[in-house]
């Protein structure tokens, strides 16, 4: 018996409009659709994307476990555990799919499932979707370079140094899972000279609670927020 294929599948950043085709045939094909959570029984962001527009009538759903952390060593060791589980359907000739937020190429944890996988010599294949913060960009209209700019993707994660080395170095940052960095970010910026003006927020993209726009003080930001920082603007460039 032939093995399966493993597809990590990126399905957007929010709105099932933006699942690609392909994505969609390959949902709608595989035979298992690999529902990462966080604890069996839950609902994923990304589950809940796919569902309006897939009909998922002849697929298999399995519920994945993947902690969250924020520990690397955690993401390896669940990538591993996770791995094996996928394994067993790939051993019975059955394709897999397994959905992730946004792009997979973009810190999605399923790259640490992917690299161990395909170690043991399966088959995989990753196909992108709309990143969140280009999502984003879009829905706010704004560029995210232009000309010779240079742009900056980080996490906010653990008081990232990296967040000001950006902020020093870069004509554009994007701040990705910054829910709850918004202020120090603001603060960082204004140590620099960086104005509030000069970021945008977005927070549950192509979601029914989505907020795009400038600092709201007092709204409270989830764990799906991207800030886009543009230090040109309001320097009439």
């Amino acid at each position: 018996m032939s093995k399966g294929k493993l597809y990590g599948i990126g399905v957007g950043p929010g709105d099932p409009e933006l699942l690609t085709l392909k994505a969609k045939r390959l949902i709608e094909t595989n035979a298992i659709l690999a529902n990462p959570v966080k604890k069996k029984g839950e609902t994923s962001t990304a589950f809940s994307i796919v569902k309006p527009v897939v009909d998922l009538s002849n697929v298999e759903i399995v519920d994945l476990l993947f902690g969250m952390t924020g520990n690397n060593s955690d993401y390896w060791e669940f990538g591993r555990v996770a791995g094996d589980e996928i394994i067993t359907y790939l051993d019975q000739g059955k394709d897999v799919s397994l959905i992730t937020l946004g792009d997979v190429s973009i810190y999605s944890t399923f790259m640490y499932l992917e690299e161990y996988v395909r170690n043991k010599g399966y088959e995989t294949e990753i196909v992108p979707g709309i990143p969140a913060f280009c999502g984003g960009a879009a829905k706010a209209r704004v560029p995210l370079t232009l000309g010779d700019e240079c742009l900056a993707v980080v996490p906010s994660a653990k008081d990232n140094p990296m967040v000001g080395e950006a902020l020093d170095r870069f004509d554009n940052v994007v701040v990705m899972k910054a829910g709850k960095s918004v202020e120090k970010i603001l603060g960082m910026m204004e140590e620099r000279g960086i104005g509030a003006e000069c970021m945008t927020i977005i927070s549950n993209v192509g979601m029914p609670d989505e907020y795009v726009g400038p600092v709201d003080e007092g709204r409270q930001y989830g764990y799906f927020t991207t800030l886009i920082i543009k230090k040109s603007i309001g320097k009439g460039e």
